[in-house]
């Protein structure tokens, strides 16, 4: 197999599962402006926890080296994959796409030939709207559907690859992504670049749906006294709703959904709709919930263990909980955290605490997204609205 050149910016989930994927076969750079996750890559290092590319990079020849400079990055490369970040932007109701935007500008100005993938979030109809600013169909838009903490695994067993635009090099982009994964036969969907950038923004949006629905049916339960387990059992019989994504929770957090469904809400401006934004205020609605259910309580000191959401992930990043936080201290409640992946002593103004011992003792109740193991022996000054034991 002819190896080719790739170049992926940003080494965050995205971009390190698919540098990882992709540099069993071919040469991959990783172009990053933090030189401390360049001297990870380097030392083949993972720059975000995932068992898989941890495994990967110390037991697998890899073809992989990272740098920060742009123009040995983006010189002979033959596909150039952008994998930057794309926060939601509270004031314009829309991503900011400036980071995509810049490497877009920059790669085109400094290689005639490569062709443009955009792995990064972006609105609807952004690539379009590039591809006639530059005058050129070499970007296209390929969505990633990974979960934290398993991207590289969700990338050796995809659900599907969606490539989203015309550019002659779409159908090779496809079998490189078929050829670096595990899975026999993966469906391969090519489309327009604005079908493809909704589509994932109703994937998780459908996710997002399916979280809430949930967490309603619980506070349901939690508030006429029945059994929320008992219920979903039922349900999730039917086959066509399953028994899978249905663990009660404090909201849907992370990176991509909050932000996502947001921008679908953005998207749909002018355009009749009451789901879509529903799915937002029922994720509000169960926060509150949780709150109030526990400041009824008249805790004078609330535990956090842990900002992270489920296990496997460092990320926190707009994580429920914090909403929940927020929520305990505007009612005068101390609220103190748990967190391992926290080195300061303060979070956003919580105290954060480092001995598990000493949290659980002077904690009055103690909330947890999910149940762990480390909590067995104080479960009756336990929290949870987990019922399966499960991250999903």
């Amino acid at each position: 197999m002819h190896k080719l050149k790739i170049t992926v910016v940003g080494s965050g989930y995205v971009g390190m599962s698919l540098s990882v994927l992709l540099a069993q076969h071919n040469y991959v750079t990783v172009l990053d402006i933090n030189p401390d996750r360049v001297n990870k890559v380097n030392k083949l290092e993972s720059t975000v926890s995932d068992e898989e590319i941890e495994s990967f990079l110390s037991d697998r020849t890899l073809s992989l080296k990272a740098t920060l400079v742009k123009e040995e990055a983006y010189k002979d490369a033959d596909f150039i994959i952008v994998a930057t970040p794309t926060d939601y932007d509270e004031i314009n109701n829309s991503f900011d796409t400036s980071s995509v935007d810049s490497v877009i500008e920059d790669a085109l100005n400094m290689n005639a030939d490569a062709m443009l993938v955009i792995k990064s979030t972006i609105p609807v109809g952004h690539t379009k709207s590039l591809q006639e600013k530059y005058s050129t169909n070499r970007i296209i838009f390929s969505p990633e559907f990974l979960r934290e903490g398993m991207a590289l695994k969700d990338n050796l067993f995809p659900s599907r690859i969606i490539i989203g635009g015309n550019c002659n090099k779409s159908i090779l982009l496809a079998q490189l992504l078929k050829d670096s994964a595990k899975k026999n036969n993966v469906q391969c969907l090519h489309m327009g670049s604005t079908e493809a950038e909704a589509v994932k923004l109703f994937s998780n949006s459908y996710l997002a749906m399916r979280v809430a629905f949930f967490n309603e049916l619980d506070t349901y339960a939690e508030t006429l006294g029945l059994d929320s387990k008992q219920m979903i059992d039922g349900i999730g019989l039917d086959p066509r709703i399953g028994d899978h994504y249905n663990n009660p929770s404090f909201g849907y957090g992370g990176y991509c959904l909050p932000k996502d469904t947001q921008q679908l809400v953005s998207n749909f401006r002018g355009i009749p709709q009451n789901l879509i934004e529903s799915i937002v205020d029922s994720n509000e609605t169960r926060k509150n919930f949780i709150a109030n259910s526990i400041i009824k309580r008249n805790p004078k000191v609330v535990g956090i263990y842990r900002l992270i959401m489920k296990s496997g992930s460092d990320n926190f990043r707009s994580s429920s909980i914090q909403g929940i936080m927020t929520r305990l201290k505007n009612h005068n409640i101390e609220v103190v955290v748990y967190e391992p992946e926290l080195l300061e002593a303060k979070f956003f103004g919580f105290s954060v605490m480092n001995n598990l011992t000493n949290f659980k003792n002077g904690s009055d109740i103690i909330i947890t997204n999910r149940k762990s193991e480390d909590l067995d022996d104080v479960m009756s000054k336990v929290y949870t609205r987990d019922i399966y034991g499960s991250d999903s």
